[in-house]
């Protein structure tokens, strides 16, 4: 009979006492494994290399090894929270680090004992220690490495595949850490790769690791099967997104090693968002237990074991629309394009007459690219008739009726709520296209669901942007900031962030009037290939006076591989080569109804969304040195001399408000879409119409 492995962490008096004594000390005077000296601790291998990870440290950051691919030497060290001997090595670490900075080598601590991350970040900052601790939750990193003891120190070497090439305390007898970092920064071989007899830290016990004889019973068939089934093969299919089709055992195992690689890393499942914070509908996201029952089983070999093969007579062939929506009610295609290998292709904007006969209201909106590789993003908006010029650019636009941008999901208005789809008119399309290297042709189809009844709630959204962002050349971690406040009470629902190939970490922060704050999303490693709109498993309640934040990471250095161009100045743009800052909310206002509408309120949003994105040290006026860059740079000395009635070189709120009268009777673009700077004059996405 198979044991099943969920019970390892049961087995053994031995395990069970190392489990309860974690990292730190037991009372009384009986030694045990996990507070014995060095000397007398179980076993444990240390890697010869390490592959590569992907972890968050006790900020919310993200950090991944390979990162560090150019530099001479990686130093991780071993912690948990209130051990000694951890706390000795950070203090050492903290003033050694400087001996490095022009080496650029980077050091980072890793925890695998379970501790909270608010402890954690709150031991850091009572020690002052500026380097950054990982939170290794699933341990699957420490495994690998071979941690055994708190405050160990090993050295990684990229330039020989991250291979260990120093390991043991800060200060040995034989050897030490400052000298295998000479060595290293010399280029030279470590000439002492090993100096344990200085670690004196407790034992680290990671139960999978000292269980090594059980997890060789894990299932594929009972164990690893369904959680493959659960996470993966929605894509892994025939004719799906991803580049290969889990079809079974065989197919499986061979691709065995590059899904430990990219669970690691992260990579996937394409989940962003930090689970520490609040809970999000349909979460791809695998959990703790799911990671360590995939790892161990890969390690262990990918054994087929015993039982049935249960992807075998299993139908995954992907539905050409969302299975849990079906067919659409109206479907609309397209006008082919063909996207030319290279260059830059112009946005393009065309518009297919609506043939819906009567008004109905929209319930969700799903948009298919004809080919996923090419299409940036699809934009979509509702137009009384159609344009004398055929264009269906959005100044055009009503209001917004949906939109696709790479990885995201259907548009679904939740909760009895919608927005109106009125018969006849045209949809016009904003086009965003991406050459790949080869020739090819377009026609991606929008499908449209709509309410059989009139829903009672209206669903609006509002963005929060920075048309002034300007990212350093070469800068690895270059922040900005921008923020909404809020008119009246509302009921929040979701957040859709955007950026391009630079951004890099993205977190959301409500700061209540009250004077307590929320992280509602930090996504610690956006992806630009995977956007997803993150809805709330439960809505969240705002009140009159709170505020969102949002800041935003970018990665303008050559270590991004994504990076166009790291030598340039960067600011907003359309194209995936410049960059964005641009959140979406979806939100209804309490007490609103699709027979009672609150334009005001909205109107009294709308006008603050210039001011939430310049107001950077949010002080509560506008600078000058916040207004003179990007693309308002040129527009700074007129806007201060007209509008700062008060002569104090700044705007106020009700200054910059008169401002922004005069930007949008310019027509500056909308903004209820990600790739427009300032609100349009025609509204679209500014008031009732939003989706």
């Amino acid at each position: 009979m198979r044991t099943n492995w969920k019970t390892i962490l049961a087995g053994g008096a031995a395990v069970t006492a190392l489990m309860l004594a974690g990292c730190g000390q037991q009372s009384g005077t009986e030694e045990t494994a996990a507070n014995a000296p060095a000397a007398d601790a179980p076993a444990v291998e240390v890697a010869s290399f390490l592959g590569d990870f992907r972890l968050i440290d006790q900020t919310g950051k993200g950090h991944q090894l390979f990162y560090w691919k150019d530099v001479p030497a990686v130093v991780l060290i071993s912690h948990c929270e209130g051990c000694e001997a951890s706390a000795e090595t950070l203090n050492t670490i903290e003033t050694l680090k400087a001996d490095y900075a022009d080496s650029e080598i980077p050091f980072m601590a890793i925890n695998s004992t379970g501790d909270a991350r608010k402890a954690v970040a709150a031991e850091a900052e009572a020690n002052g220690w500026t380097t950054p601790i990982l939170m290794d939750e699933t341990k699957l990193v420490s495994e690998d490495l071979g941690v055994s003891r708190a405050g160990e120190v090993f050295v990684l070497s990229p330039k020989k595949g991250f291979k260990v090439i120093y390991h043991g305390a800060v200060e040995g007898s034989e050897g030490s850490l400052k000298a295998a970092l000479d060595q290293a920064v010399a280029g030279e071989e470590v000439t002492v790769a090993s100096a344990t007899d200085g670690l004196k830290g407790t034992y680290i016990a990671l139960p999978e690791r000292d269980n090594a004889a059980e997890i060789q019973n894990i299932s594929y068939a009972e164990d690893v099967a369904p959680i493959l089934i659960e996470n993966c093969a929605e894509c892994h299919a025939e004719g799906g997104i991803a580049p290969w089709a889990m079809t079974d055992y065989t197919k499986i195992r061979g691709w065995a090693p590059m899904m430990k690689q990219v669970v690691m890393d992260d990579r996937m499942p394409p989940w962003g968002p930090d689970t520490t914070y609040r809970p999000m509908h349909d979460s791809r996201a695998m959990s703790i237990e799911e990671k360590q029952t995939l790892i161990h089983w890969i390690d262990a070999g990918a054994p087929r074991g015993e039982g049935e093969d249960p992807f075998e007579g299993l139908n995954f062939a992907a539905p050409e629309w969302p299975a849990d929506l079906g067919e659409p009610d109206l479907v609309l295609e397209v006008p082919e394009f063909t996207i030319p290998a290279t260059g830059i292709v112009d946005y393009q904007y065309p518009a297919v007459a609506n043939p819906q006969v009567e008004d109905k209201w929209l319930k969700a909106t799903a948009i298919i690219p004809g080919d996923r590789s090419a299409v940036h993003h699809a934009l979509t908006g509702y137009m009384s008739e159609m344009p004398a010029n055929g264009e269906g650019r959005e100044s055009n636009w009503e209001f917004s009726t949906g939109t696709y941008a790479v990885g995201e999901e259907p548009m679904i208005h939740m909760d009895n709520s919608g927005s109106p789809f009125p018969a006849g008119g045209a949809i016009g399309f904003q086009m965003h296209y991406t050459p790949i290297g080869k020739e090819v042709v377009d026609t991606t189809k929008v499908g449209f669901y709509f309410h059989d009844e009139k829903p009672k709630h209206y669903t609006r959204s509002y963005v929060i942007i920075d048309p002034t962002i300007t990212l350093p050349a070469g800068d690895g971690y270059h922040e900005e900031v921008a923020y909404m406040d809020w008119p009246a009470d509302a009921t929040l629902y979701g957040i859709y962030p955007h950026g391009h190939f630079r951004l890099a970490r993205t977190l959301v922060v409500l700061e209540r009037k009250d004077g307590t704050s929320e992280t509602l999303l930090n996504i610690p490693r956006y992806d630009f290939n995977w956007q997803f709109d993150y809805r709330f498993e439960e809505p969240l309640d705002i009140k009159a006076g709170d505020r969102i934040v949002t800041r935003y990471w970018y990665d303008n250095s050559e270590r991004n591989f994504s990076n166009p161009d790291p030598e340039k100045v960067v600011t907003w743009g359309d194209q995936s080569f410049e960059e964005m800052m641009y959140t979406r909310l979806t939100y209804q206002w309490v007490g609103e109804t699709t027979d009672n509408l609150f334009e005001d309120t909205q109107e009294e949003l709308q006008s603050g969304m210039l001011f939430g994105a310049l107001d950077d040290n949010m002080s509560g006026k506008i600078e000058l040195a916040e207004v003179q860059r990007g693309q308002f740079a040129a527009m700074a000395p007129m806007m201060m001399g007209q509008f700062d009635k008060d002569g104090d070189n700044a705007l106020s709120k009700e200054e910059m408000g008169a401002a922004t009268q005069m930007m949008m009777r310019r027509q500056f673009r909308g903004a209820d879409r990600a790739d427009n700077p300032a609100p349009s004059e025609s509204g679209a996405g500014a008031t009732g119409g939003d989706n």
